[in-house]
């Protein structure tokens, strides 16, 4: 049985569910905006003019998780620890994506740019350099922010998204699973997956999630 613990409010909570609940204190909020889908490269803003924000609760609701960590000495970092503990992450390493770490390197972050899913959770912790992901939303449309050094980004299995670099070709960061195992990556056409129809029911098709989209001004 979890030893139990007391919350500030007198409350008994297990050590697993006060860990969720300062995970979810410890959310980080983003900058993100409506991805302007024009002819310029893919690692630039992609904004509009004017810019279209995107409210945190539209990238959270789709079940999206993120971050802000000290990785300095990330091995180090607590919290870090307590979000691997808490989600069952058990593998970790450490990926560098530049024309100097990496063959192939266009082709990749090409193929990086390709709307697609997992089967798995998506887990980044960025430890240098920069990026965009871009998920879709509810109605279909792109959505993207922008990562940083530190910044740590949990996507659900059956979530289409893309991922580019920025302008300067570098990132570096720790990738997280719960499997010593590859995951499947799958393309926008291959939409009829468990993972993808699980995420359809659970998240997208959530009744509350659908009553407030209904009643929400767009």
């Amino acid at each position: 049985m979890a030893a139990l613990v007391t919350s500030v409010g007198g409350d008994k909570m297990s050590a697993q569910q006060l860990a969720t609940s300062l995970l979810r204190m410890n959310l980080k909020e983003w900058e993100a905006w409506e991805y302007n889908a024009n002819d310029e490269d893919h690692r630039v803003t992609h904004k509009f003019s004017p810019n279209r924000p995107v409210p945190q609760e539209h990238i959270h609701e789709p079940g999206e998780l993120t971050w802000k960590l000290d990785v300095d000495e990330w091995e180090k970092n607590t919290l870090l620890e307590t979000i691997k503990m808490d989600r069952g992450y058990k593998y970790s390493e450490v990926v560098t994506v530049c024309h100097k770490e990496m063959e192939d390197f266009e082709e990749k972050v090409k193929g990086f740019f390709q709307e697609h899913m997992h089967s798995q959770e998506e887990i980044r912790l960025i430890l240098d350099g920069n990026g965009y992901w871009d998920i879709r939303d509810y109605d279909g449309k792109w959505i993207r922010f922008r990562v940083t050094k530190g910044d740590m980004i949990v996507l659900p299995p059956g979530m289409f998204h893309k991922f580019t670099l920025d302008e300067n070709h570098y990132i570096k960061n720790l990738v997280d699973c719960s499997a010593n195992v590859s995951y499947r990556t799958q393309h926008g056409a291959e939409s009829e997956s468990a993972a993808r129809k699980e995420y359809v029911d659970k998240v997208l098709n959530n009744p509350a999630v659908v009553y407030r989209r209904q009643i929400t001004p767009q």
